[in-house]
């Protein structure tokens, strides 16, 4: 009996220690360092018309549909105040090999200027309260359909680079600066020439969701390549943006009725006044297709 008694105990000391020896031991360490939160001054790839220095993500995919309408809003309801057209369209397709470049092409039907382009953020910093951001874009353009004037030689081909500089300012406002150059500003022209014009556009977000925001394309005085007679101003877009599951909405009115950079970015023929308003937006989709 104290034999059974002295194994029984035996039994009852071992287990648990056996038990225990089995459970792994706590580890108290961090596994990983904390998560770094990215910096974002703008939430959107692109103002209107203007590049921001925000990039997608490795793997990610734009798809951008955009109008311009040609009549006025001012002509009223015989025009449904703009919306009845022609429309300048653009499509176009961006693609991130990686998280900090992105490559797209861009198709408008005004002399079916076709665009391939590339964008690079290339730096980031600031405090929390006033991050900034700055990168570089460039892209060719050709211009397939196109009536040339006086002396045309049939350089259709244009080109331009570009500086992004990013701000914010709180936790609401964004500010943005876009130095310019573009050759072949008029391609009607018998020799191809070059140009220097500021982009500055800023946006205030009343939410996670909606923002309004606006932008100044200073491209100074030039004859307009349709019509010499016309004198190119600068283009100047004002709108709402909505932003939802991987889409932006963006509704604006501006005086400019093109829209691939390198035709908005010479000027337009109209001025910023009600009179001369135009409607346009911007549609964005944002997906992914590969890791």
């Amino acid at each position: 009996m104290k034999a059974l008694s002295l194994a029984l105990a035996t039994t009852l000391t071992l287990v648990p220690l056996a038990a225990s020896a089995q459970e792994p031991p706590v580890r108290w360490q961090r596994r990983s360092g904390p998560t770094e939160v990215p910096v974002t001054v703008f939430h959107s790839t692109q103002s209107a018309n203007l590049p921001t220095a925000e990039t997608l993500r490795k793997g990610e995919l734009l798809f951008e549909i955009s109008h311009r309408f040609q009549p006025a809003m001012s002509q009223g309801s015989h025009a449904l105040w703009g919306l009845d057209g022609p429309v300048t369209n653009r499509l176009g397709l961006a693609y991130a090999p990686a998280d900090r470049i992105m490559v797209g092409v861009l198709r408008s039907n005004l002399d079916d200027n076709l665009e391939f382009n590339a964008k690079a953020r290339v730096f980031e910093g600031g405090r929390e309260s006033t991050p900034f951001m700055v990168g570089v874009m460039g892209g060719v353009a050709l211009n397939t359909q196109t009536i040339g004037g006086p002396g045309y030689n049939g350089d259709e081909t244009q080109a331009y680079a570009q500086l992004i500089l990013n701000t914010r300012v709180g936790g609401r406002l964004a500010l943005g600066a876009v130095p310019t150059f573009l050759h072949n500003p008029r391609i009607a022209d018998a020799t191809a020439k070059n140009a220097f014009m500021l982009g500055v556009n800023g946006a205030f977000y009343l939410s996670s969701m909606a923002a309004v925001f606006g932008e100044w394309l200073a491209s100074g005085a030039r004859p307009d390549y349709n019509d010499e007679s016309l004198t190119l101003k600068d283009a100047i877009t004002l709108g709402l943006q909505l932003e939802t599951g991987g889409h932006f909405f963006k509704l604006m009115v501006t005086n400019s009725t093109r829209a691939n950079p390198a035709q908005v970015l010479p000027g337009t023929p109209y001025s910023f006044t009600p009179h001369e308003w135009r409607f346009g937006f911007n549609i964005t989709r944002v997906l992914k297709i590969g890791g």
